[in-house]
């Protein structure tokens, strides 16, 4: 029997716990072969530079969204000061109530930040986070087909075509 090696083997064979790696049967070797260190060391660089490029993706989309709803609501105080308050006729309270106007479509969105209207830049720092891990699974689908995984792509592409077909679906 032969031992399995790369980085699937290493996982399965307890390398890390100090067993002795598992052998698989011949029926389950056809058509591997052992990973030289060189294709090791390539695929752990692929899955590494996958991973940074994901983390990157969901921190500048969380920073960023932050950023704009930070601005926002410094646009917001800056233009209407009695929303400044905690109590009174005018106050946050105003601000939180269903009655309160905010942009509901993307031309309402775009005329409200060409006012700059605070609440329109907070609508858009709020896009901008739900933005984010949609923006993650297409990076996902880049890096499967990056590691060479089309079945993988396939599958992830099929999640990221739910997901915007489920913003379509529901009437933005």
């Amino acid at each position: 029997m032969t031992h399995v090696s790369g980085p699937e083997g290493a996982a399965r064979s307890g390398a890390a716990t100090g067993e002795p790696p598992i052998e698989l049967p011949p029926a389950a070797r056809r058509g591997r072969r052992q990973l030289s260190a060189g294709e090791v060391a390539r695929m752990e660089e692929k899955i590494r530079r996958v991973e940074t490029a994901i983390s990157l993706v969901l921190r500048v989309g969380v920073v960023l969204s932050v950023l704009v709803v930070a601005v926002g609501l410094g646009l917001m105080f800056a233009h209407h000061r009695p929303y400044l308050p905690v109590s009174g006729r005018f106050s946050y309270r105003n601000l939180t109530s269903p009655a309160t106007p905010f942009p509901h479509s993307f031309r309402s969105l775009g005329r409200s930040i060409a006012r700059g209207d605070g609440r329109g830049v907070i609508v858009l720092g709020v896009l901008i986070l739900i933005a984010t891990p949609v923006l993650r699974v297409a990076v996902g689908v880049l890096s499967f087909l990056y590691q060479g995984d089309r079945p993988m792509a396939a599958v992830t592409l099929y999640v990221l075509a739910l997901l915007v077909g489920s913003f379509f679906l529901a009437g933005l």
